[in-house]
């Protein structure tokens, strides 16, 4: 019968396989399998920590004691254990768990009390993903610059506890040298003894130097110059170093410069403002010391001469634009279309409910008339004489009542 344990097995090869080629795809993040490996132990071991003692009441009953000594090396507990010990969206540390897990059942129940620390037992001894600290390397040799203190303390070993690397001292940022014995550029011997070095920062403009004051530098960095034992600026604007392009002007930093474009009213400039061009751009014209706008609107000669065209300067230039009211269509101002509004169309909601109690007004009286049987001369009378009314109410209206009319609006 097959139990959980042998399915797993079974596909022992094809992962390792799998593993093979997820260490080889280029999408691979590169994380060194021992760090997978000091990981998926260290979660291990807290899964451990959480079940002990799970269900129980402590071990105060011989029953409680004789079961949970059962539990503790069950099975179970190791299932429980495994289920939580990668999640489940880190591939990598699920991928070596499927690999490893008969090994790990294999120390769970065979070699724990032979090996007790299962990370040496697993990722040094069996997968052979890490080594001892101070080693590196498929065969884990020595790393550089002594076991005791790698480096000198000073910096790390390159593949430092891992198969990999190359065992070279990378050096921290005011150490150098192959094992960091030594203080880099910009750095000085602050205190040494038989085992340790302290390097501290030179005065910026430093490479070298014997002390952190100014007049304690050896050797400069570049865009400064030695002068009685201080570094100095070089003014790069004064010299061919400055590599500036045709519009643009050369400011001096320390220990270094830039280029920063003129002002668009020159032509080359010493400097920034339309004070220091060289030459004035088009459009412009030198007002004494600065290049100013000329405003070509204001010449004698007209610039737009277009029928219904108005001039526009612009800074450096000017637009001709069209009278309000015109429109620039293929090149020529053309007259604006603009909508015809209807009789009513602008009228207030209080002229709108006057004429419409006047309308209302009219056409009772005529009802009532004919409903007295009464003389239609009367009735004429009185709508003749609210047609008057109307007809003031509306003079101001009257054009655009006579064109309403005439357009059949």
């Amino acid at each position: 019968m097959d139990t959980p344990w042998t399915k797993l097995h079974s596909f022992q090869s094809v992962l390792v396989v799998l593993w093979l080629l997820f260490l080889s795809h280029p999408g691979y993040s590169e994380e060194e399998p021992c760090d997978i490996c000091r990981y998926l132990v260290v979660n291990f071991k807290q899964g451990l920590e959480k079940t002990a003692g799970q269900n129980f009441g402590g071990g105060n009953t011989a029953w409680e004691e004789k079961k949970l000594a059962k539990y503790e090396t069950s099975e179970t507990r190791l299932l429980e254990v495994i289920e939580h010990v990668c999640d489940t969206s880190n591939f990598e540390c699920n991928l070596m768990l499927e690999q490893s897990e008969e090994l790990v059942e294999t120390w769970w129940f065979k070699k724990r009390k032979q090996y007790p620390d299962l990370f040496q037992w697993l990722c040094m001894d069996t997968l052979k993903v890490c080594c001892p600290p101070g080693t590196f390397g498929p065969d884990c040799l020595s790393c550089s610059g002594g076991s005791e203190r790698l480096c000198n303390g000073n910096g790390r070993c390159d593949g430092d506890g891992t198969r990999s690397g190359t065992g070279l001292c990378n050096c921290y940022l005011s150490y150098g040298g192959p094992f960091c014995a030594e203080c880099s550029v910009g750095y000085y011997e602050a205190f040494r003894n038989e085992t340790h070095l302290v390097c501290s920062e030179c005065y910026k403009a430093c490479s070298k130097c014997t002390g952190p004051e100014d007049d304690s530098c050896v050797l400069c960095k570049k865009g400064w110059m030695l002068h009685d034992r201080s570094c100095i600026d070089v003014d790069e604007c004064g010299t061919e170093k400055a590599q500036c392009r045709a519009n643009q002007f050369c400011v001096n930093l320390e220990g270094s410069y830039e280029c920063r474009d003129c002002d668009k009213a020159c032509v080359g400039c010493m400097g920034a403002g339309s004070a220091r061009c060289k030459k004035c751009n088009k459009g412009y014209s030198r007002d004494g010391v600065k290049c100013l706008d000329i405003n070509e609107c204001n010449s004698e000669d007209p610039v737009c001469t277009g029928e219904h065209e108005v001039c526009v300067n612009a800074e450096g230039s000017h637009q001709c634009s069209c009278e309000k009211g015109y429109s620039k269509k293929d090149g020529v101002c053309t007259q604006d279309q603009q909508d015809q509004k209807g009789l009513f169309e602008d009228m207030t909601d209080d002229e709108i409910v006057v004429l419409q109690q006047m309308f209302f007004g009219v056409v009772l009286c005529a009802l009532a008339t004919l409903a007295a049987k009464g003389d239609m001369v009367f009735t004429a009378i009185f709508i003749g004489a609210v047609a008057a009314m109307a007809g003031y109410w509306l003079s101001e209206r009257g054009d655009r009542l006579l064109d309403g009319f005439l357009k059949g609006r």
